[in-house]
């Protein structure tokens, strides 16, 4: 096969916004008409109802409402104080028939749509000869059928919307080109009903309700021309957006154009041409070859004519006429399924009834089959017709005359439908159908209820990717958000009644005999299907993530309180439910475990008012024998609480790691770097920093841990690694420099011998993959859509060919206090200060707080007992907890870290009630800041002030001995608490990072 031309290759769909279509409606009517027929319309008829109900029956919204009256005068009275879209004047009486109605009205209110409905007789087509029409939008023949009113309004609406639709959406119209009041009055009520019903079936393919709803107004639009000038003028005008011309034979032509296909001495001004319709279906077709033409008429001799010009046929004389036109337009104009036929017998080969299915069949249909739809335009029409326009535009260019080659097309068919499914997917929260998900799809919700924080969060970053076509641009690189499907919370609540599991959740009962309840418990038969539709869709393990209704919520984010489970991919699909449905069960039990219930008092929020959404998300990364992880992962703040040389505080700041995202999350050393100065890496800056500074190990999930003990640690099925075996595995490609003890030197590149250190210099110096770049794009965007600070967490693989692709797993607010300080910080005297930190994140004053917790930092002082003194802070947090007030906490090296030796390890429930917590630099115990871990999100959502001092580098001040010579509330072997008499004054300014604790003593 020949290599597809690179202009079919690199389209570009734009899509199509349906909420801006159909903007124009008809809502209020006033039908004028004698009592007779007012009382067959109200009460036999009951138009008001009909139409109510065909418009609910159809999906359509808006229905119109109806007035009626019976003479000129009271016609006025409601017009002059009702704002009326249309006036439908119907036979009146002997003196006062609907066309004298209907010109008194236009008299008056000449701008409002009228329409006369009659009844035909000898008479009445006599008046009509005589009779100038124009003042009138459409004059009818009514037999007392109601869904001719229907029609009538929908005419007049897609009159109205004509020209903004079908340049601004690629909406498709049909034109019908009639002269017989009588004719076009019987086809229309039939046209209307088969293209409204076309169009809720169409409306399937969209991902969610409102967006089904929302699809409908792309529906074909009618257009009824009553000569031939005015045909030819709209389809002139309108020739792009042609799905078809339904044209009678014999209709009038008051003058000649110079592109009719006839000499000026046939003219006939006024009178009705015996061929019109025939000279106007051979100009269109030498417009065009494809679009379907079709001839109507009453004179069966014509019928020979349209056949030897192929035209298509429909006799006005038969009894079956709707349905003889139906056919035709499910043949020709793509409305129903679509029918692949055999080009010789024209027997049905194979039945296409959606999108999906077309995508998933084009490669099997036979060559001949294939031929004669694609020589004829069919797959674009039908297309068209179900108003996928972006596709449909794209193929009508890709003839059989520009490219001869059946194989092409296929794959030039399949190719244009990929991108435009993951178009519509992305930045769409889709309600799950494990008949539409594959792996073109993208987020999807089961159930009814919230996505929960996360969830939200997830739906909004495909939001942001959808909306700023900057992510798509970027060489080499992909962004986009793992395939993700949510459990709302209406299944947790489902779930939690169904088990009657409430009393032992709200109970005391140990984490272990929680989680054990909850696993007995039973998930809905229901999901299996699309739990294994999912797994189908996906091809990877699974995170098993928290997204409860506080979490990352907009002004009080929770993070890191619940559990994530991941799950391997199996080949044993039973096996791999039974391990996603205990860790689904696992996050809903967290929910009730012992550090979420203190955080819950911490915050002051009842834990029977949560509610727990679960996410369903391919994890991030590639499988390296029986381990799994990405190249990358990161967290991305987009303040810069620690500011270094260059950077600013608003150029945000990155912690970058190999391997899961949790050991970022459980503190580990990670890399930091600001997006918008990659070149300058602090802890690249000189050789003993990037020794002692950098990754050393990393997580990864352990694809054959695959037996029953889900635990409330979700960290069971966690490997951590060496960066060895990384090495090992060739996943530190472009991420690796090399340390050559020879020369105490660094290199960038892995080379033989010499430890490696974790640098990420080939995506941050060498421009191997846009990483800054896509930081930069991802908090301008993320920070700008939110309209604050804001914290993304992401991952990233790369290939050997320098490509790669970036996921954005996650965003929340950074909360901060915008309270403004009156105060520069910067000329409070040392003396007067008990501490003062140039490193402080936190914004604002606090004065409420009396106590200090500190850690004793004697010459005793081991790391080796920092697990202990992370139990005795516990303790003395939950008196705190309990009094509901709060303290200073003060100790050595990084808080929250989950390596002892790097500092204390406590999670933020053993801390939750310390209003500000400082990380002590000692003489020869000195560990970097850590930053972008779920700890500092927390610290910024509770306003918790948080200061790094060293005395002993100078960087700051503590006044310890002011602490040791308070006398102790309690005091344990490595730990005391001190009280004052007044309130501490707690002063922070985030823009500076500047912050100081003073005494009352010691205030100026």
């Amino acid at each position: 096969m020949e290599q597809i031309p690179a202009e079919w290759n690199k389209f570009i769909l734009k899509d199509v916004s349906f909420v801006n279509l159909m903007m124009r409606r008809i809502y209020n009517v006033l039908i004028v008409a004698n009592p007779y027929d007012a009382f067959m319309l109200e009460d036999d008829g009951r138009v008001e109802e009909k139409i109510y109900n065909e418009y609910m029956e159809l999906g359509l919204r808006y229905p119109p409402t109806f007035t009626q009256v019976s003479t000129i005068e009271e016609a006025e009275k409601v017009l002059a104080t009702v704002d009326i879209d249309l006036v439908i004047c119907m036979p009146g009486n002997a003196d006062n028939d609907a066309f004298d109605v209907a010109r008194a009205v236009k008299m008056k209110f000449p701008d409002i749509h009228c329409v006369v409905l009659t009844p035909f007789s000898h008479g009445i087509t006599r008046r009509i000869q005589d009779e100038d029409l124009s003042i009138f939008d459409y004059v009818f023949c009514w037999l007392g059928n109601t869904n001719l009113i229907l029609s009538i309004i929908k005419l007049i609406e897609d009159r109205m919307n004509l020209e903004h639709d079908l340049r601004e959406g690629g909406v498709q119209m049909i034109i019908l080109v009639e002269d017989s009041i009588r004719f076009y009055s019987s086809i229309l009520p039939n046209l209307y009903n088969y293209i409204l019903k076309q169009s809720k079936n169409f409306s399937t393919e969209a991902l969610n309700r409102h967006a089904a709803t929302m699809r409908m107004r792309g529906r074909p639009k009618v257009v009824l021309a009553r000569t031939y000038e005015e045909a030819w003028a709209m389809y002139e005008k309108y020739k792009d957006n042609c799905l078809g011309v339904i044209s009678d034979v014999r209709f009038p032509i008051h003058n000649v154009a110079a592109n009719e296909p006839y000499a000026v001495g046939d003219r006939r001004s006024e009178d009705k041409d015996p061929q019109a319709g025939l000279k106007l279906l051979k100009a269109i077709r030498k417009e065009d070859e494809y679009v379907p033409l079709i001839m109507e008429s009453s004179e069966s001799e014509n019928r020979r004519q349209a056949e030897a010009n192929h035209f298509l046929f429909v006799d006005k004389n038969s009894k079956k006429i709707s349905v003889d036109l139906k056919k035709i337009l499910e043949e020709h104009m793509g409305f129903g399924d679509f029918i692949f036929r055999d080009p010789k017998t024209h027997e049905e080969v194979l039945r296409i009834h959606s999108l999906k299915e077309l995508q998933d069949n084009i490669f099997k249909i036979p060559n001949d089959s294939m031929l004669y739809h694609v020589s004829r335009n069919h797959v674009s029409r039908w297309l068209a017709a179900r108003a996928i326009f972006p596709v449909s535009r794209f193929l009508k260019d890709v003839t059989w005359h520009k490219l001869h080659d059946v194989d092409m097309h296929r794959q030039i068919i399949f190719d244009a439908i990929v991108k435009y499914r993951w178009m519509k997917n992305q930045g769409v929260v889709a309600v799950f159908d494990k008949k539409k998900f594959d792996k073109y799809a993208h987020f999807a919700r089961i159930g009814d209820g919230s996505l929960g924080g996360k969830g939200r969060g997830l739906a909004f970053l495909d939001n942001v990717i959808k909306m700023h076509p900057e992510f798509s641009n970027l060489p080499g690189a992909t962004v986009q958000i793992p395939k993700t499907v949510v459990l709302c919370t209406d299944i947790f609540d489902n779930f939690m009644e169904q088990n009657n599991l409430y009393q032992i959740a709200l109970s005391d009962a140990s984490d272990e005999d929680i989680l054990a309840a909850f696993l007995k418990a039973q998930l809905p038969d229901s999901l299996i299907g699309d739990f294994f539709a999912f797994f189908d869709a996906t091809q990877s393990p699974i995170a098993i993530r928290s997204s409860s209704l506080l979490e990352d919520s907009h002004y009080q984010p929770f993070a890191g309180i619940y559990n994530t489970y991941m799950i391997p991919r199996l080949n044993d699909k039973y096996e791999m439910l039974r391990m996603l449905a205990c860790a689904i069960k696992g996050v809903y039990a967290s929910v009730f475990f012992r550090d979420s219930k203190a955080y819950m008092t911490a915050t002051s929020n009842v834990i029977d008012q949560e509610k727990m959404a679960v996410i369903l998300q391919q994890v991030v990364g590639k499988q390296y024998g029986d381990r799994f992880y990405p190249n990358i992962s990161g967290v991305l703040r987009s303040v810069n609480y620690y500011p270094i040389g260059d950077e600013k505080a608003d150029e945000g700041v990155a912690s970058l790691a190999v391997g899961l995202g949790k050991y970022i999350v459980d503190g580990g050393q990670t890399l930091r770097v600001c997006p918008y100065h990659p070149d300058h890496v602090m802890q690249m800056s000189e050789t003993e920093l990037a020794l002692r500074q950098t990754q050393t190990s990393f997580y990864a999930l352990d694809m054959k841990r695959v037996g029953e003990d889900f635990r409330p640690d979700d960290g069971f099925n966690i490997l951590k690694l060496k960066v060895k075996d990384a090495l090992a595995d060739n996943a530190l490609n472009y991420l690796a420099s090399t340390y050559l003890p020879d020369d105490q030197s660094i290199y960038d590149g892995i080379y033989e011998g010499g430890r490696k250190i974790i640098s990420f210099c080939g995506v941050l110096q060498q421009g191997v993959f846009p990483l800054p770049e896509i930081l930069r794009l991802s908090m301008k965007y993320g920070a700008g859509a939110m309209r604050r600070p804001v914290e993304i967490e992401f991952a990233c693989n790369l290939n050997a060919d320098r490509t790669g692709d970036f996921y954005l797993l996650q965003i929340r607010p950074i909360v901060d206090d915008n309270q403004e300080l009156d105060v520069n910080l910067r000329e409070i005297p040392d003396s007067d200060c008990l501490l003062r930190s140039h490193m402080s994140l936190g914004q604002g004053i606090e004065e409420g707080v009396s106590d200090v917790v500190y850690v004793k930092t004697g010459d005793n002082f081991s790391a080796s007992d920092n697990p202990q003194i992370a139990m005795e802070i516990e303790k003395i947090n939950r008196k705190f907890l309990d009094s509901g007030t709060g303290y200073v906490l003060i100790g050595p090296g990084r808080w929250g870290s989950s390596d002892p030796w790097l500092g204390i390890p406590v999670k933020w429930p053993h801390i939750s009630a310390a209003r500000l917590i400082v990380e002590e630099g000692l003489k020869n115990y000195r560990v970097d800041p850590s930053q972008g871990t779920h700890f500092f999100q927390n610290l910024t959502s509770f306003g918790v002030g948080y200061f790094t001092i060293d005395a002993y580098r100078h960087e700051g001040v503590y006044r310890r001995e002011v602490l040791d010579a308070l006398p102790a509330v309690e005091e344990t072997d490595h730990v005391r608490h001190v009280r004052f008499p007044h309130p501490l004054k707690i002063m922070m300014d985030g823009k500076k990072q500047e912050g100081v604790v003073m005494t009352d003593d010691a205030e100026a």
